[in-house]
């Protein structure tokens, strides 16, 4: 289950849905509106398999990693994070969630930045061209 924090813009949101990319987003689909990020993280053991996008640099932690969900931080502007979350999601490493659980993501407009259970160093990986 792609999630979005309550940061993401509507647009932004419906934009995904418009690419058919199943998404629902915290206060809209899910959990209630105004949570704190601390009430975040238990809301994703609730769901199944989920993946967190958020703008939110506070979850870019490694000490968030769990094999129950994968957190992603966009790291990018406002306006384009529904192409960042397109793209992420269709990347050959991390496209299957069985790729992605357990780690903690930062995107950015020069690559993914990867913090991998049991791994002390963060990992850099190109966009594919």
């Amino acid at each position: 289950m792609n999630v979005l924090d309550e940061n993401v813009r509507a647009e932004q949101r419906e934009q995904l849905r418009r690419w058919h990319l199943r998404v629902r987003q915290i206060g809209h689909d899910v959990g209630r509106s105004g949570m704190d990020d601390d009430e975040i993280v238990p809301l994703l053991h609730a769901l199944p398999r989920p993946t967190l996008f958020t703008r939110d640099r506070g979850f870019y932690d490694r000490n968030l990693r769990h094999p129950a969900y994968c957190l992603v931080h966009l790291d990018v502007e406002a306006t384009q994070v529904a192409a960042y979350v397109r793209r992420f999601l269709r990347h050959p490493e991390f496209g299957a969630y069985a790729r992605r659980r357990g780690i903690v993501v930062r995107l950015s407009p020069t690559g993914v930045h990867v913090r991998r259970p049991r791994a002390e160093a963060e990992e850099a990986r190109p966009w594919p061209s």
